[in-house]
């Protein structure tokens, strides 16, 4: 069969989710999605506008915003009305509001709404955020959910931070990523939360190259139940 999968990743904040769709992505041949860079990319326009008190024109601006989504030499370029705003959204101004940009509910729709269309055309997808299982693509083939445990996730986070040439107190992001989880995990529209039929990692003693190995067993799984020929690389 020439049917492709959806394979669909959730999980917190440095649990290893980009890291790990990303290479499960590279492996398979298949889209690799970050929903999570287009909540980043409103969130750092709606900064730059000095709109993050101001819902309807947030709103408005996820509405009017083309967004588009490259996977170019293991990283994401993310632009916004062709505007290349990859080296903007990862920074900790951004990483603080994400959270309160991202629970609005009319920007979950649009979002989401433009997330479907871009995993709909054909499968042979790899999208990752905090919704995706449950929300976006509940039908999903293949439904991963990554968790690791705070002090791990930290350290990640901090490493992102470095390598990127930040600094930022341990603590600073450990308090980051708790706050995140609970706006995340108790926001009225599209929480985060596992569907009772997603394969669990818990990624706080795997390697990269380990837990990718969990995913890709899994969707080896799903594939030979469903007859479909993957092209691995």
């Amino acid at each position: 069969m020439s049917k492709n999968l959806i394979v669909a990743i959730d999980g917190s904040a440095g649990s290893g989710k980009s890291t790990s769709a990303k290479l499960v992505a590279s492996r398979l041949n298949y889209l690799y999605i970050d929903t999570g860079a287009m909540y980043r990319a409103i969130t750092f326009l709606a900064i730059k506008n000095e709109i993050l008190d101001d819902e309807k024109l947030i709103i408005s601006l996820a509405e009017e915003s083309e967004i588009k989504l490259e996977f170019v030499d293991s990283e994401t370029k993310v632009f916004v009305n062709d505007e290349d705003l990859t080296g903007n959204i990862r920074t900790v101004e951004v990483n603080s509001h994400v959270s309160d940009v991202s629970k609005i509910r009319e920007v979950r729709k649009i979002m989401v709404d433009k997330q479907r269309e871009m995993g709909s055309k054909g499968g042979g997808v790899v999208m990752e955020g905090r919704d995706i299982t449950t929300i976006v693509f509940p039908n999903a083939d293949v439904k991963i959910f990554l968790t690791a445990l705070l002090d791990e996730r930290a350290s990640r986070r901090a490493k992102e931070f470095a390598e990127n040439g930040t600094e930022v107190k341990l603590d600073d992001i450990k308090n980051n990523l708790i706050e995140r989880d609970r706006i995340d995990s108790s926001r009225e529209v599209s929480p985060l939360t596992q569907a009772p039929d997603a394969i669990v990692v818990d990624t706080t003693k795997y390697t990269i190259d380990e837990q990718v190995n969990i995913i890709l067993e899994a969707v080896k799984k799903t594939a030979d139940e469903k007859g479909i020929k993957l092209n691995y690389n």
